[in-house]
């Protein structure tokens, strides 16, 4: 799901008028450090208004802030930067430091490219971040990277169909019902019936999907709750399920659906056709049908990691850069001039109504699995929901199903 998260650039220009412009940025230290001495090479795949903020804006502040530490930049395309650096660093060369996605912790921290960072970073320190943030960074008991961004998926309302977000699904059934009935065309939710985007639904009601042994746990009462829930908006009134990401998408940008659960790249589009005022942004409503329990959506991360050859003195000057990158500063302009979700709570979006509901939602998101038996995962899962959907397959049979595949594919990995 790589691209999911390449996708972010894209609702950026939106991000920054809609929401951020009253996000803080807070400077770290007026006084230079000259304490600090030595070079570093930093590997990245950004571009556009990512890659200019780290050019103008990121590394200036740095060099002003520790004007006896260089920084050296290399831009490498996003497609082939974790080969290249895979590659570079089993080899002995490769450079200090690495931004990127967190779903490739999990095969450079097995193959040894990548440093954990547990004797470098404090408690403290980590304390500064959303705490997801983190976990997503953590892989076989270790801290593998500082969380610099994030993105989930929450829920997108239209204000004139919807002026107040339903708060739990109950809400979202009424709502949904009166919509419809005002218009037999116009729906109160559009659901992108794949894995992804109701993934929180399938958590909240305490699905998981791997046990402390990497095997599937998709079969289970907790999944087949889930999945007889889903299957049965399709018999409620104002309740629109499809997967297909365009025909959900284009339904909300009409105004016929008064909500959508998507993620920030959507935001530039649904501002486009709807106007800024007409768009909302709000947690996933809560699961009446579980005691109100939270949604868990995916949690996707941007992080940077460090070379795991760097010896004690080198990973500690990098684990400084680290820290600052992350930091408020950094972050604040990343938020500020790239449309970025801050990991770190010091830039304060509490002012924004959209970006707060994102970080809101971030709280109780999931860490998207970063092992690689999570590759065996999305088909089955997909295959199972469409079955049930479909009414080709009871929840308990597609649920069974969905496992055995699920635990086959990982058993024949690397045959």
């Amino acid at each position: 799901m790589s691209g999911v998260w390449k996708r972010l650039q894209v609702f950026c220009l939106a991000f920054m008028l809609v929401v951020l412009g009253s996000a803080g940025v807070f400077a770290q230290d007026s006084a230079p450090n000259t304490d600090l001495e030595g070079e570093l090479l930093l590997w990245h795949g950004w571009t556009g208004a990512e890659a200019d903020t780290l050019t103008n804006d990121i590394l200036p502040a740095w060099q002003a802030a520790n004007p006896n530490v260089t920084i050296e930049v290399l831009a490498v395309p996003f497609d082939q930067l974790k080969n290249k650096y895979s590659q570079e660093v089993a080899t002995g060369g490769g450079p200090d430091l690495l931004i990127g996605p967190a779903d490739w912790v999990g095969e450079l921290a097995t193959g040894e490219l990548i440093r954990p960072l547990d004797d470098l970073v404090d408690e403290a320190t980590l304390g500064n971040y959303l705490s997801s943030t983190v976990d997503a960074l953590r892989y076989d008991g270790n801290l593998y990277g500082l969380p610099e961004s994030f993105e989930a998926v929450a829920m997108y309302y239209n204000k004139q169909l919807m002026p107040e977000p339903a708060a739990t699904t109950a809400d979202l059934d009424a709502a949904a019902a009166e919509i419809n009935a005002g218009a037999a065309d116009t729906y109160g939710l559009a659901l992108l019936a794949n894995f992804y985007h109701p993934a929180g639904y399938f958590f909240g009601f305490g699905s998981q999907l791997f046990d402390e042994n990497n095997q599937s746990t998709v079969n289970s009462p907790e999944t087949v709750a889930f999945l007889n829930w889903m299957n049965g908006l399709q018999s409620k009134p104002g309740y629109f399920l499809q997967n297909d990401d365009n025909a959900i998408s284009s339904l909300f940008k009409e105004g016929k659906a008064a909500a959508v659960f998507n993620g920030p790249w959507a935001l530039g589009d649904y501002v486009q056709a709807l106007g800024a005022e007409n768009v909302g942004v709000a947690p996933m409503p809560v699961i009446s049908e579980a005691g109100d329990a939270a949604t868990r959506p995916f949690l996707g991360v941007k992080h940077i990691m460090m070379n795991a050859d760097l010896d004690d003195d080198q990973a500690a000057l990098a684990a400084e850069f680290m820290k600052w990158f992350t930091g408020p500063e950094s972050a604040g302009l990343l938020v500020e001039k790239a449309g970025h979700l801050p990991a770190h709570v010091g830039v304060d979006v509490s002012g924004n109504e959209i970006a707060q509901a994102f970080v809101t939602q971030a709280e109780t998101a999931t860490p998207m699995p970063i092992i690689p038996e999570m590759g065996q995962v999305w088909e089955p899962v997909g295959n199972m929901i469409t079955a049930v959907l479909s009414g080709a397959s009871t929840a308990e049979d597609a649920a069974a199903t969905a496992q055995d595949q699920i635990n086959e594919g990982i058993q024949n990995m690397g045959s």
